[in-house]
């Protein structure tokens, strides 16, 4: 670590983690409330309220693609201010939106501004880091990341009993002051003034042809997208499994803590291998496991060859490690695509973040939509991404 950061790596890694949190927060904690704002905003399609989850998520992406240049010029911390601030502001909107098509509108916009935490702070990571001890610190993060979407529906649910679904953007209004805070207080600049980049189109368009021509990015962005459209698509439906496969949506935050406890394990498991396997290898490992794991549930399923009071047991199994394969690839080709790109870590970070979030939704929209009353399509859907990610990976250039 440089001197340009006065805080203990522990103190770091969990400021980090809590950076981060604010995505995870702002997404989880409003799946218990999607069948009321289905029931309130859009009771002739149901399905419709899934999109509360990838609206955020496409204003995320696309406010990625400028958090990390502006922070390669005007430095990591205003940025991360700056985009904090618009995510409150639309937050506050969103509490006011009496249709459907406002609140998703609220939704693109706080996306937007937590585009500024969300990838500042993996440029963040990179002024002081590289290689695989960046992946390392990145894993430890995400594992106590982890901990929020294990209690965040929990919390959502609570917000809701007592102040309704719109209760929970105030709560995330909430989460990102302290969050913001924390940094502010304590932690330094990481980018000198030297060392910044001009905001000019000029470099701003050299940087972008550096990124998309180096071939390590543009896999790692790919597989990214797959990676992430699992993801948001598995966290869009979820709660529609839990409540119409199953008939547990009372119990549902509960269950999704449990699986959040558990996947909690992938990132203490990858900080404890990358070092040693490299990120390359834990990736296609990951998603060939993953290819086997969702085809096996998916021909279980179908087969009916279990009663349902089996096949939950075996549901929460196999969501489990969904969302495990996150904490054993996101980080990994982050580091990858950011590894040679250290000179434009903000620019690397944007474009690698926007175009595979951006992509993802692209993917995970449709995932989620195809909801028939049965995890199926959710199942089959998975395996085709994590097979073609495996494939992908094999292109990725030896170092």
């Amino acid at each position: 670590m440089t001197t340009q950061s006065r805080v203990s790596m522990t103190e770091f890694i969990a400021m980090i983690a809590m950076l981060f949190a604010v995505v995870a927060f702002c997404i989880d904690a409003m799946l218990p409330a999607l069948p009321q704002i289905a029931q309130e905003l859009t009771p002739d399609a149901p399905n419709r309220a899934q999109l509360m989850v990838t609206s955020f998520v496409l204003g995320m992406g696309v406010g990625t693609l400028f958090a990390g240049p502006l922070s390669d010029s005007l430095g990591r911390k205003p940025v991360i201010l700056g985009g904090a601030a618009i995510s409150i502001l639309a937050a506050y909107a969103a509490t006011l939106g009496q249709s459907l098509e406002a609140v998703l509108a609220a939704r693109v916009v706080q996306g937007l501004g937590v585009a500024g935490p969300r990838v500042v702070s993996i440029a963040l990571v990179r002024d002081l880091y590289k290689g695989r001890e960046m992946a390392r610190v990145v894993s430890f993060a995400m594992m106590i990341f982890t901990l929020v979407p294990a209690v965040a529906p929990l919390a959502g649910s609570i917000i809701i009993a007592d102040f309704g679904w719109r209760g929970i953007f105030i709560a995330c209004i909430l989460f990102v002051v302290v969050a913001l805070t924390w940094l502010t207080i304590r932690q330094p600049e990481t980018l000198p003034r030297a060392a910044r980049r001009p905001l000019q189109a000029a470099a701003l368009m050299s940087a972008l042809r550096e990124v998309m021509t180096t071939k390590v990015v543009v896999i790692s962005i790919a597989v990214q997208t797959l990676c992430f459209g699992v993801l948001f698509g598995t966290l869009s439906s979820t709660q529609q499994v839990f409540d119409e496969s199953f008939g547990r949506g009372d119990s549902f935050p509960f269950w999704f803590a449990l699986i959040a406890v558990m996947s909690a394990s992938a990132s203490m498991i990858n900080a404890a291998l990358v070092v040693r396997l490299g990120m390359r290898r834990l990736v296609q490992a990951t998603l060939r496991v993953q290819v086997v794991l969702s085809l096996g549930f998916g021909l279980l399923w179908l087969g009916d060859v279990l009663p349902p009071a089996m096949m939950f047991p075996v549901y929460i199994g196999w969501t489990t490690t969904v969302f495990m394969m996150a904490g054993l690839t996101l980080g990994n080709l982050n580091a990858l695509a950011l590894e040679p790109l250290g000179h434009i870590a903000g620019m690397a970070a944007s474009v690698s973040g926007a175009l595979a979030t951006v992509l993802a939704v692209a993917i995970a929209a449709p995932l989620g939509l195809a909801f028939d009353g049965t995890p199926v399509p959710l199942a089959f859907g998975v395996f085709g991404l994590t097979l073609l990610g495996s494939i992908l990976m094999l292109a990725l250039p030896k170092r």
